[in-house]
């Protein structure tokens, strides 16, 4: 283990019983806000302390063992104690590592989704509805709540823009390197030909915001203009101003809502969308800035970026990010997406475990 991981586990070992000592003060629960915060951090202080101490008795075993195989008697049982303790020992070290790894704060989050067609014309609004499907089955099968907040249909079936809040555990932490470009390349269904097109679509994953804490949203700042829905819904949508749209004027971001009967509701999602594009631009902004010292890969958040290319023929699914190929299309269109993810994942704690230790 590297001295500069050794130090900086040591004092965070030396941190909890400072905390453990405050925590045992008379006077804790006075300040509950500072109470909340110790308790927080004795939580996640804790479980790494604890570790710790495992991989520092493994040093300690590695030790006592060694000095046993100039033993005869005791040299076989030595090599053997050995062998696991080194092994323990590195299993430790890899998980003391991942503890360190600095954590997102909005990993837990709920997320809004959003995906626009791109160049392809009705394919794109196809392929669109293609991946909306993907991210629903992925949903279904991680137990996560959906609603759809907002959709603009194509005459084919697909979207020119849906919009829908995944709620559940761990939703942002395991969507978060969706943003970007996905690109198909396939024979669309209008093709009497037999010739693959190319079509794209852009996916956005924000995190939901905390009005109060995450954005400053003022009122002389908002457009407010309410309308009549359009699209399946019945006679209702026809009849009243159930619609919104806010235009966030200072940064041009405009959120409509239409999806439920009630205005008031569909205010209260459009204000809820509106804080979390905000806040996803401050966040892009300051990737941007670390991206200028660092180049990343993974979660670079540009939209832009072409991250991922699906190719129907060949039943080939591309991620280009992490130069990852995987023979298994369908499943994934089915919504198996889990090695993928966690080939992201594992691309994005190697890089952040590079930049900790230098």
């Amino acid at each position: 283990m590297k001295d500069s991981i050794r130090s900086k586990l040591v004092k965070l070992c030396s941190r909890l019983e400072e905390v453990n000592i405050l925590l045992t003060a008379e006077d804790v629960t006075t300040d509950m806000k500072k109470y909340k915060q110790l308790t927080k951090e004795h939580s996640e202080l804790t479980p790494i302390s604890a570790t710790y101490s495992s991989f520092v008795a493994s040093e300690k075993n590695i030790e006592a063992a060694t000095e046993l195989l100039g033993d005869v008697e005791m040299k076989e049982l030595a090599e053997e104690e050995l062998k696991i303790s080194r092994e323990t020992l590195h299993d430790l070290e890899l998980k003391l590592h991942s503890m360190l790894l600095p954590r997102d704060p909005n990993d837990e989050k709920n997320i809004y989704l959003e995906i626009r067609a791109g160049t392809g014309g009705d394919e794109s609004g196809l392929f669109a509805g293609d991946l909306f499907r993907m991210y629903l089955r992925y949903a279904e099968s991680q137990n996560w709540k959906t609603e759809i907040i907002s959709e603009s249909v194509t005459g084919l079936g697909g979207y020119k823009e849906i919009v829908v809040k995944f709620i559940g555990k761990q939703v942002y932490s395991k969507l978060k390197f969706e943003s970007g470009g996905h690109r198909v390349q396939r024979v669309p269904d209008t093709e009497t030909q037999g010739r693959v097109h190319t079509s794209a679509c852009t996916v956005a994953v924000l995190p939901e915001a905390d009005a109060v804490e995450d954005v400053d949203l003022n009122n002389e700042d908002l457009r407010i203009d309410t309308y009549r829905a359009s699209g399946a819904g019945g006679q209702h949508v026809n009849k009243t101003d159930s619609a919104v749209r806010i235009t966030h004027i200072p940064s041009g971001i405009v959120v409509e809502c239409q999806d439920d009967r009630s205005q008031h509701k569909n205010r209260a999602q459009a204000m809820a969308v509106l804080a979390a594009r905000l806040k996803d631009k401050k966040i892009s902004e300051q990737q941007a800035e670390e991206a200028a010292t660092r180049k990343s890969l993974v979660g670079s958040g540009d939209r832009s970026e072409r991250i991922r290319t699906y190719n129907f023929p060949q039943g080939r699914l591309t991620d280009h990010r992490i130069n990852l190929t995987l023979y298994k299309l369908q499943a994934a269109i089915d919504g198996d997406l889990d090695e993928l993810f966690e080939a992201l994942m594992t691309e994005h704690q190697t890089q952040l475990l590079t930049d900790m230790t230098g």
